[in-house]
């Protein structure tokens, strides 16, 4: 077929909901609010290639300020693959970003065409282990719905590029979604976590923590209330305190990503305090 015959547009809001089964065909296991909570951060960040009358290629750029936007449910139709429908829809999408820095977190075999062809430099790699719910829900947690909200959003912010306010009010408060959060004496965050269904057990992200201890504190809370059922810890591999807490659980590698950036320099992150990814679609 001649790319030719492709149009490129805006998807509506129904339409991401197609996006986000396409993840889950590929195997991402995608939250079930996903859609809902991807939408409401940027109604207009998410793009299609049409042909045939069908959609055939999925992605998106979602921006979260005037400074960051991330990349993601970047996916092409296999029987549309190899035409070069791809890189078009990806260069018609990356100018909603305009001179913002992007994100994304790619498929490992293609950081070479990333870096090559997509203006994006590799910055690290995260990676995603499975473990087992359960246990005693442990003393000194709060609900971070309960926690106020501008402290969450600034604490958030130190942990992410942007400050993502319309997002965090979805993810926090959406129904399927449990977020905790340990507190010192004078009611300063020192972490928090959100649980979330998905497609297959639940995901946890972010995972946001002033140390391991936190982090384990937080993450025994949230996996407390899933007995029995799978759940999936997205970790950035430059974190050997995430790794530590990993592997001292005995949770399972299931796959790794790469973080890139459209900057080669370093993005201004406290990795050893991220012990879980939100996710790998919106950062």
């Amino acid at each position: 077929m001649s790319s030719g015959n492709v149009r490129f547009r805006q998807m509506s809001w129904d339409e991401v909901r197609i996006a986000v089964d396409w993840a889950a065909r590929e195997g991402w296991n995608p939250g079930l609010a996903d859609a809902a909570c991807f939408a409401a951060t940027d109604p207009e960040g998410f793009f299609c290639a049409e042909a045939d009358g069908k959609i055939v290629g999925t992605v998106s750029v979602v921006n979260y300020d005037d400074r960051f936007s991330f990349y993601g449910l970047f996916i092409v139709d296999p029987v549309y693959r190899a035409h070069g429908i791809g890189m078009q829809l990806y260069r018609h999408a990356m100018r909603h970003a305009g001179s913002r820095v992007v994100g994304c977190d790619g498929v490992v075999a293609m950081v070479d065409k990333y870096e090559k062809g997509g203006g994006l430099f590799l910055h690290y790699n995260n990676a995603r282990y499975e473990g087992q719910g359960g246990g005693v829900a442990p003393d000194g947690l709060v609900p971070a719905r309960n926690v106020r909200f501008g402290d969450l959003a600034d604490y958030d912010a130190a942990h992410f590029p942007a400050r993502r306010v319309e997002f965090l009010r979805y993810w926090v408060r959406q129904e399927g979604h449990t977020g905790l959060a340990k507190l010192d004496t004078e009611g300063q965050i020192l972490g928090y976590g959100v649980r979330r269904a998905c497609r297959t057990g639940h995901k946890i992200g972010p995972l946001f923590a002033k140390d391991r201890a936190t982090a384990e504190l937080i993450l025994n809370g949230l996996v407390a209330g899933i007995p029995g059922e799978p759940f999936f810890l997205d970790i950035p591999v430059p974190n050997t305190g995430a790794v530590q807490l990993v592997q001292d659980r005995k949770m399972v590698p299931v796959f790794y990503t790469a973080r890139l950036y459209s900057r080669p320099e370093r993005v201004p992150l406290p990795l050893d305090e991220i012990f879980g990814v939100t996710t790998f679609e919106l950062g």
